[in-house]
């Protein structure tokens, strides 16, 4: 194992269980929800048309749907200083290795603002120089203590010599 993998191991294991921080706020707005809804064919009207939302659905706007707002993960994320951003010395690829449990306990209405939270859950070494580290993800809704996503995100580190 690289010593710059060994120290983040190191690093990212100290830390575990900690919340790492909050990103900035990002308006969900009816162009996205119908951009997404051409994206992947899913036109529900409880995503794309507000005349009929507003008298059949529970929630009288639209809403997000859950997989754009699962999408948003990465750019939520992209906001969130490291908590320790020496455990990213060494860093040349940065990969998306999935997700584990994934819930949506809240809508996302048409014009909220959603943010992530991070917290470290765990690290450990996948390889001689990869780093796998999951953390929980938690995307909040402004105005609201239920949160919209939960999701348990996995990204693999991989560390030059």
């Amino acid at each position: 194992m690289s010593e710059k993998a060994a120290k983040a191991l190191e690093i990212y294991q100290s830390i575990e269980g900690q919340e790492e921080g909050v990103g900035e706020w990002l308006v969900v707005d009816q162009d996205r929800i119908n951009l997404f809804a051409d994206a992947t064919l899913d036109h529900q009207f409880i995503h794309i048309d507000p005349e009929k939302s507003a008298e059949l659905s529970p929630y009288k706007v639209t809403i997000a749907h859950g997989f754009l707002t699962l999408s948003l993960i990465v750019h939520l994320g992209g906001s969130i200083a490291p908590l320790r951003p020496e455990a990213l010395e060494g860093v040349f690829m940065g990969v998306n290795y999935g997700l584990d449990k994934v819930r949506f306990p809240a809508p996302v209405p048409v014009n909220s603002k959603v943010r992530a939270r991070h917290t470290l859950m765990s690290a450990e070494l996948k390889g001689a120089n990869t780093i796998q580290v999951k953390r929980q993800v938690t995307i909040e809704v402004e105005g609201s203590d239920k949160p919209v996503c939960v999701a348990e995100s996995l990204i693999r580190y991989m560390y030059g010599d």
